[in-house]
């Protein structure tokens, strides 16, 4: 997909988020939702950045000495706490402690629809654009590694796929958009392909 990536060009893109449905880990599941959850507040930096002449997708790998979702691949974030004014503080405060990406290197260009986990969060994702000189440092304690997506992989709806495993003796189904040595699954692609269907919408408009 050729796409002009700017601030002006994705808050256009991001616009219609407004008035989309939250997606969620259950949209493949929808027999297995639950009823009655009091959803947790969380945000993540859904960061986008001129690399090496192309747009990446910043994404980290989680430490493997993490109680929650170890070793997997995510935006970064967290849940939003108290001290946070709003998901964009949360996110922005989560990218710095994760991977050292300064507050002032950032630019919001707009949010995606909240995105609902099996372990019982409301995310929000921030879109941002990062400065292009900006690069990642990983707080060992959280984040094993941070790495970058070509935007073109992500765009591109042949690379995901639905796949299945068992979950507390259940099987769901999930999104998975692998790259290289990387598999991203779970809500982490299902935000991605959010956010590519808007683009491709704004795109065909």
């Amino acid at each position: 997909m050729d796409i002009e990536i700017s601030a002006d060009g994705l808050r256009h893109a991001l616009a219609p988020a407004n008035k989309t449905q939250a997606t969620s880990d259950f949209d493949l599941n929808p027999n297995l939702r639950p009823s009655g959850v009091q959803w947790r507040a969380a945000s993540v930096l859904v960061g986008l950045q001129n690399y090496q002449g192309r747009w990446h997708v910043v994404l980290t790998k989680r430490s493997s000495a993490l109680r929650h979702h170890p070793g997997q691949i995510a935006f970064p974030g967290g849940k939003i706490d108290a001290e946070d004014a709003d998901s964009i503080s949360a996110a922005k405060r989560e990218a710095y402690e994760e991977i050292n990406l300064p507050y002032h290197s950032t630019e919001i260009v707009g949010l995606l629809p909240a995105h609902e986990t099996v372990t019982g969060f409301s995310v929000t994702p921030v879109v941002a654009l990062i400065d292009d000189g900006f690069t990642p440092t990983p707080e060992p304690s959280e984040v094993a590694e941070a790495f970058r997506v070509p935007l073109t992989h992500v765009l591109d709806f042949e690379n995901y796929a639905i796949q299945n495993r068992s979950w507390q003796g259940i099987t769901r189904q999930y999104y998975a958009l692998p790259y290289g040595p990387y598999y991203i699954w779970g809500a982490t692609a299902r935000m991605l392909r959010q956010f590519s269907e808007l683009l491709h919408e704004a795109q065909n408009a």
